[in-house]
């Protein structure tokens, strides 16, 4: 059996390179040093393959260069690339994931937020939907969309202003009769501000409105239900609709359509989070797209950063409307 050849440390390197350890060390944890050292050292890694040991890195940092993400979970398409983007921003800073998927789950949540801690993570990322989380004063932790205090930073889109710019697009492309319908947590969460900016720019504008928002669980009959009471002799009362998700939106325009209502030329609908269709990378219907990657940027900076405690109570980040074929453009 041939004899395990032990992996190249930094000293290897040193000798290699023709330089100082100390100068291998510098370029390791990416302190500046002359280009041609750097060009030495580099060249001498490549041909060792060697390869950083971070968990030594790490004891002597006082890091395990690892934060959690708690997720509902990943098949929605949003918490999806949420996910991606927060996988890519923690590898960008060489930190990896531990990834919790709590199917929503009050209990789960707080299973995972004391095993994460238990692992000595640097910092948890958190889309909670339980209010009840109990959390060590001291954790370095972000949630998205949603508050559990004031100490706790959160990170978010415009939602409230996502809300009246639907309003305005449906208004500029002819709509006369709105509805809003949405399905969420009964927790106060920042996406229940969809539906407040919705109601402000309908009333800012005069315009005849219609609300429907059911709490999780509720069966989508609830929807039809009101859609098919709003229907006079094939016509629908409403000529625009804006969805909380884009998801609830796709629903509801397979229902419409189902019923002989033409989307859009006898309703238009617009839906929030700005999800593509897997296949054709395509909008799956005109809405508001969230910054998802910019979502998971700024909650990896916060997490990570020396004063995360310090960032404002609410980051909030802009939105923008695309047409995605079920407007009048």
């Amino acid at each position: 059996m041939a004899k395990k050849t032990a992996a190249p440390t930094m000293k290897d390197v040193a000798q290699e390179a023709g330089v100082a350890l100390g100068t291998v060390s510098k370029v390791v944890n990416g302190i500046p040093v002359g280009k041609s050292y750097q060009k030495k050292v580099e060249a001498a890694i490549k041909k060792l393959d060697y390869r950083v040991n971070s968990y030594a890195k790490g004891l002597k940092a006082g890091k395990t260069y690892t934060a959690a993400f708690l997720v509902p979970d990943t098949l929605n398409p949003f918490f999806a690339s949420l996910t991606y983007y927060i996988n890519k921003a923690l590898a960008k800073r060489n930190y990896r994931m531990l990834l919790c998927s709590t199917e929503a789950s009050p209990e789960m949540e707080q299973i995972y937020l004391d095993m994460a801690l238990q692992n000595k993570v640097d910092g948890i990322i958190s889309l909670s939907y339980n209010e009840a989380l109990k959390i060590q004063a001291d954790t370095p932790l972000v949630t998205i969309d949603r508050h559990i205090s004031p100490a706790i930073p959160c990170v978010a889109s415009d939602n409230f202003g996502g809300g009246k710019m639907a309003v305005r697009e449906l208004r500029r492309l002819g709509c006369k009769r709105l509805a809003y319908l949405s399905i969420g947590s009964p927790l106060p969460n920042e996406a229940t501000k969809r539906g407040e900016g919705f109601l402000s720019a309908c009333t800012e504008y005069n315009i005849p409105y219609e609300m429907l928002r059911l709490l999780d669980g509720a069966p989508f009959s609830d929807f039809t239900d009101f859609l098919t009471q709003h229907t006079t002799d094939g016509v629908l009362d409403f000529d625009g609709i804006f969805c909380v998700t884009d998801h609830l939106a796709k629903q509801i325009i397979t229902f419409l359509r189902s019923q002989g209502h033409r989307v859009p030329e006898d309703v238009q609908v617009i839906g929030f989070d700005g999800m593509r269709d897997f296949a054709t990378g395509e909008y799956l219907c005109s809405t508001i797209v969230q910054p998802i990657e910019q979502i998971a940027e700024v909650s990896v900076e916060l997490v990570l950063s020396e004063d995360w405690s310090k960032a404002p109570p609410l980051v909030s980040l802009p939105v923008r409307y695309v047409s995605g074929g079920t407007t009048k453009e």
